[in-house]
């Protein structure tokens, strides 16, 4: 080991007294829960045809957050500082890449989903060439391409020697300073990517919100409990995304500047990094999540998982419409309220 590293004396010595810790603990415990979860949900989703946008957006959302989920258990042994520096040096170069990648990944699909819904439930259904299948699929494998091919430099350009300060492998010791430019720089695109998507988000959601609200005010009192189900429906996903991923990209871009030198302070350095830590883990509680929004958002889903839970057979008749989801139906009930209403007041 020591042939093959060179200590070097730093000025700052970064503490991972509280990380080497606490962070493998909750990692694990995430790590459990997400595997059930993502594994129940895979099951189920590919055994449901894709049929619809929304289905194949939400598919390739459950392939991100299984290989996300894969890589905890590394991240746990290299936090824990379990393991030969070898171990520590290949999470720096593939896992922890692999990990945010696949974030930033669920994060635009995210924001396909709710363009997705914009245009089934405000615009008028088959207008747009957007709510075609295969259009979906191109979506989806152009966003698995270009953040892939974006992440590659990060592991081609982590060539250098690994070095160990402080007993512990930073890996950014292990990055040229082509790799440290561009690892800047991909963080400063993934910020774009992050408030860009939170962007679209918003704006979809006002519309779709905007149109339930026009759809329960003609239905007036007859669908309140409906109307009520479906605000919540569509604002949680945009509070589940602003929650999990927005306090880490406050913390990520002061972070990277100490990563490049740009912050030298060590207090600073130290507190940034347990800031990172933290918000970090809360990005990644977004695996356990995502499973909840199949089951508020996806009708086919949540029949399949009852039908699972319950042991008993799903009739063809609950799978008769594999592209509306909950809100739309849940429209739809308002709607034939707001019918009922009307003929109710004829008679």
């Amino acid at each position: 080991m020591n042939n093959t590293l060179s200590n070097t004396s730093i000025k700052c010595v970064r503490d991972t007294s509280v990380t080497a810790v606490i962070f493998p603990c909750l990692y694990s415990i995430l790590f459990v829960v997400a595997l059930i979860l993502n594994s129940l949900a895979a099951w189920i989703f590919f055994s449901i045809p894709s049929s619809s946008t929304f289905v194949v957006f939400l598919k390739n959302v459950v392939v991100a957050d299984l290989l996300m989920t894969l890589t905890i258990p590394l991240r746990v042994l290299s936090d824990a500082g379990v393991g030969h520096w070898q171990l520590r040096a290949f999470h720096c170069r593939y896992s922890a890449v692999l990990f945010y990648i696949t974030m930033y990944i669920s994060i635009l699909l995210l924001g396909l989903i709710s363009l997705d819904r914009y245009l089934k439930i405000v615009r008028p259904p088959g207008k747009c060439a957007l709510q075609r299948v295969r259009v979906g699929q191109a979506l989806s494998a152009a966003v698995w391409a270009v953040m892939l091919s974006l992440a590659l430099p990060n592991v081609i350009l982590s060539d250098q020697p690994p070095r160990v300060s402080g007993g512990r492998l930073k890996c950014t010791s292990m990055k040229s300073k082509a790799g440290l430019l561009w690892h800047e720089g991909f963080n400063y695109f993934c910020q774009v990517v992050f408030w860009g998507t939170l962007a679209l988000m918003v704006v979809c959601y006002t519309f779709i919100s905007k149109k339930v609200y026009e759809s329960y005010k003609a239905s007036k009192s007859k669908s309140q409990a409906v109307s009520r189900r479906t605000k919540a429906k569509v604002f949680v996903v945009v509070g589940v995304f602003f929650i999990c991923f927005a306090p880490f990209h406050f913390a990520r871009v002061p972070y990277t500047l100490t990563q490049t030198g740009m912050v030298s302070h060590c207090q600073a350095q130290n507190a940034l990094y347990i800031a990172k830590e933290t918000t970090l883990w809360l990005s990644a509680t977004n695996v356990c999540l995502d499973p909840l929004i199949y089951v508020f958002l996806c009708k086919v889903f949540s029949k399949r998982l009852a039908a699972a839970i319950c042991c008993k057979p799903l009739y063809k008749g609950a799978m008769d419409s594999h592209t509306a989801t909950s809100t739309q139906m849940e429209m739809s009930q308002i709607a034939q309220s707001n019918r009922l209403s009307y003929s109710t007041m004829e008679k």
